[in-house]
């Protein structure tokens, strides 16, 4: 059965240089700061991202000269969420029990899920640290479980959540005299996180997942001197997890990262390099006729900056962030058995980026300004922003060039659109192009296993506004929305291949390219004991209302899917 390449090959993971030096830690290593009592109109608050986003972790204290330090951080985030079902495609094992069925549903629309993160760390003065991190549970421990999604890395399709302690990071920093040396399990982590995102980054809609781990060594030094605004970093590494890998399934990959950029406060600008080699072996079939091994060799450049600066004369602060990726190479994963058997490799040509921008106004606590001995508490009363995303798609099932640029699935866009309904049709999509009744089941479709986004944001254009009120330190009220696209038409592979011509995952036209809108609102409620335990509370819902891309064969319109999800968390 022949089968449309896989919706993007999008390496997330493939590159990254995370934080390289202590001045480039990202947010859950920033340590304790004083916000400015009086700042001026050259300032920009140094807690500026604890303005925009308040994310309830407990601060990490920064390692001091001559100072032995142990640090025991962690969170426990719980999730109560229901869902109105939406159509998937039907495997051919639902068509042979239902007959006549066109569609089936996830089957989850209530669910209980948790998960526990720890992070100790333990610093010998500024000179070495040893940071580790895993999430001892996580996943689904009550009611209803989704099922013919296994291809989806998060497939939500057993009650898990008490059995599946996932080991994430274990490295050790030297701070040595020519600059920073990494050795270790450890994350990948660059930009706005659209490439690689290391699963540890809170978002004001939605939760993240597991996140880009490799194991091996990255080095970064400062040329011009260690007050010098440029960072040079190199690395080598094995990947061990990241959307497109995943070691304990037989998939493997190494990559060599090269990295630069210039910093000055808040404003940074940078690129990297990435050359990546991956193969799966278990691919091998055993037919001499059919025989291949999966292999992938792709580089990727990728341009990143922020910048931070406040108005003059006013309490508000203007801020932004921008990145974009290209990914080139050539992979003999995605194909047709046709060009399986002549030995036809596909290029690879995919593109995307995302950029956002930012306004937050600064409000301070009257009470603790009289209060003599208080220091004077800043928060951001009012954020808004707006971020705009494209993403190369590919509507040819059999070309010989894939274009279909994902997103990592740790870049939130929303709550729903990419992270429930696109997620979900693509990985139903894979697992039915696998499914044991059908006539070429004994040897699949290279590439079949890369068809799930992970809830990835691909092939497709949006525009996300979002606006935080927060009237007191501790109360958020959230709103946004999203305004989305394909940038291709919007074709399901499985139903390609069984069917024989391009419709989409509903049986509709595929060259409809609207996604719809979804709108989405929450609020959240902190507080902080005299121990520094945080503990925090809250829901968020989201509504899409689709548009023609969802149509089904006869031209009728998706009914509307939503999402309610009551929060509640501890961190330490």
């Amino acid at each position: 059965m022949p089968l449309q390449r896989a919706p993007s090959l999008l390496f997330a993971a493939v590159a990254a240089a995370l934080a390289l030096t202590p001045s480039s830690a990202h947010a859950d290593e920033t340590p304790n700061e004083t916000p400015n009592e009086t700042p001026n109109d050259n300032t920009t608050p140094p807690a500026l991202a604890h303005l925009v986003l308040d994310d309830g972790r407990t601060p990490v204290a920064a390692p001091e000269e001559g100072l032995l330090r142990f640090q025991f951080h962690g969170e426990y985030e719980l999730r109560l969420d229901r869902m109105q079902s939406f159509p998937l495609d039907p495997t051919e094992t639902t068509a042979l029990a239902h007959p006549g069925a066109t569609n089936d549903s996830l089957g989850q629309n209530t669910w209980l899920e948790h998960w526990f993160r720890i992070t100790p760390r333990f610093d010998v003065g500024t000179t070495l640290s040893l940071v580790a991190q895993m999430d001892l549970v996580t996943g689904v421990v009550l009611g209803d479980t989704a099922h013919d999604v296994w291809s989806d890395q998060t497939p939500r399709d057993s009650l898990n959540g008490l059995s599946n302690p996932q080991p994430r990071w274990l490295y050790l920093d030297w701070l040595s005299p020519i600059g920073l040396f990494r050795l270790g399990q450890q994350p990948n982590h660059w930009g706005m996180g659209i490439v690689a995102n290391d699963g540890d980054h809170p978002s004001l809609f939605g939760d993240y997942r597991y996140g880009s781990i490799s194991d091996g060594l990255l080095f970064g030094t400062k040329p011009l001197g260690k007050d010098g605004p440029l960072t040079v970093a190199v690395g080598a590494q094995y990947v061990y997890k990241d959307p497109n890998v995943v070691l304990t399934r037989g998939d493997r990959a190494v990559q060599g990262v090269v990295a630069a950029y210039v910093e000055k406060g808040l404003n940074k600008l940078g690129v990297y390099g990435v050359y990546r080699h991956q193969w799966n072996d278990t691919h091998t079939s055993d037919d001499p006729f059919y025989t291949y091994t999966e292999n992938l060799d792709v580089g990727v450049v990728d341009a990143a900056g922020n910048f931070a600066t406040r108005v003059v004369g006013q309490d508000v602060w203007l801020f932004g962030s921008a990145e974009a990726a290209t990914i080139l190479g050539t992979t003999n994963e995605i194909r047709t058995q046709a060009q399986s058997l002549s030995g036809q490799s596909t290029k690879i040509v995919s593109y995307g980026g995302a950029a956002q921008v930012g306004v937050v106004h600064l409000a301070r606590d009257a009470a603790s300004i009289e209060a003599a001995s208080a220091t004077p508490a800043d928060w951001g009363d009012l954020v808004g922003q707006v971020e705009l995303g494209y993403a190369s798609g590919d509507a040819d099932p059999y070309g010989s060039t894939q274009s279909r640029f994902t997103f990592d699935p740790n870049h939130k866009v929303g709550l729903l659109l990419f992270d429930e309904v696109m997620r979900f049709q693509t990985a139903r999509a894979a697992v039915a192009a696998q499914d044991p009744h059908l006539s070429n089941a004994a040897r699949l479709t290279p590439g079949t296993n890369l068809i799930a986004s992970n809830g990835g944001i691909f092939g497709a254009e949006y525009i996300n506004p979002t606006v935080i009120v927060r009237p007191r330190p501790w109360f958020d009220l959230k709103g946004g929305m999203v305004l989305a696209q394909t940038t291709a038409d919007y074709v399901d592979p499985y139903r390609y291949a069984v069917q024989g011509s391009p419709v989409n995952y509903n049986g509709g036209a595929a060259s409809r390219h609207d996604l719809g809108v979804e709108l989405d609102g929450g609020f959240e409620v902190r507080t902080t004991t005299e121990y520094g335990v945080r503990f925090h509370a809250g829901a968020q819902a989201g509504v899409l209302i689709p548009g023609g891309a969802f149509d089904d064969a006869n031209g009728n319109r998706m009914q509307a899917p939503w999402i309610v999800i009551g929060r509640a968390g501890v961190s330490f």
